[in-house]
């Protein structure tokens, strides 16, 4: 799986190779394990179907798999090194030339009951669901390099954390979680007839956001079966904005950024 040097550009992130760049030589240098997650994992994956993104970010998320606070102030040091500032919170970093921030989001070693423990200030960053979702993890080409990003069905599941850790300022989640599932139907359009085609109506009432939502609930739910408590969190997430649709913010949200009434939205996400 590859993208081209033209499809490259047209991720439309202005300085995301420099910034992958400097990422890349550092943690390879320092033999550190990492993963491009986030809404440019998402679009990065689309992209190899030919979906271009439809929305633009300044903000690049990383996540990494160190075991300490010391293996993490040593990635930042190097990182200082190549024109990155720190800023408030002390997993994100600004470069004042590129005007992009990143998030690096440790995980592993370093979790305490899925918590990063920073400092006095910053103790709750949570990172629910990363040890699981990136155990299996899809390889993207850019020109000489190659990096790691989450699956489809992976992506909805940090999502999902990322929302229900933070709704009131997390809709961009939302977003690309809807975004995915009305891409994947003709994303995956061979695997779904080949290995899915229970989910097709026996009439010709045929709903491909009813069935992407299925078929990226089933692949999902690998990632549940591994951890109860990501299990818990994304069934409690997803069963309370189903079960009182009235009232239901995911709906909500999705009926804001297209022309459908609340019932249908919960439908989508009833199937997923």
């Amino acid at each position: 799986m590859s993208t081209s040097n033209q499809t490259y550009k047209e991720l439309a992130i202005p300085y995301f190779k420099e910034v992958f760049d400097c990422i890349d030589d550092v943690l390879v240098k320092l033999n550190i394990p990492y993963y491009l997650i986030g809404a440019s994992a998402v679009a990065l994956e689309l992209l190899k179907g030919g979906i271009k993104p439809s929305r633009g970010t300044k903000d690049i998320d990383f996540a990494i798999m160190i075991s300490s606070i010391k293996e993490f102030e040593t990635v930042v040091k190097e990182l200082l090194k190549h024109g990155f500032n720190k800023v408030e919170a002390p997993w994100t970093l600004y470069h004042d030339k590129f005007n992009i921030a990143i998030d690096l989001l440790p995980f592993g070693e370093i979790e305490e009951k899925f918590t990063i423990q920073f400092n006095e200030r910053y103790t709750d960053l949570h990172v629910l669901g990363f040890s699981e979702v990136l155990q299996e993890t899809e390889t993207v080409h850019i020109e000489e390099k190659s990096l790691q990003i989450p699956s489809l069905p992976g992506m909805i599941i940090l999502k999902l954390i990322a929302w229900s850790d933070r709704p009131e300022d997390r809709n961009n989640d939302l977003y690309d979680i809807l975004k995915i599932i009305e891409h994947y139907f003709g994303y995956n359009f061979d695997e779904i007839v080949e290995h899915h085609n229970d989910t097709f109506p026996e009439k010709d009432d045929l709903d491909q956001l009813k069935i992407a939502a299925r078929v990226l609930g089933r692949k999902a739910s690998q990632f549940l079966n591994v951890s109860k408590a990501v299990k818990k969190r994304i069934l409690n997430t997803v069963n309370d904005n189903v079960d009182d649709a009235k009232n239901s913010a995911i709906a909500k949200d999705w009926v804001k950024n297209k022309d459908w009434d609340l019932e249908y939205a919960v439908q989508i996400l009833k199937e997923l």
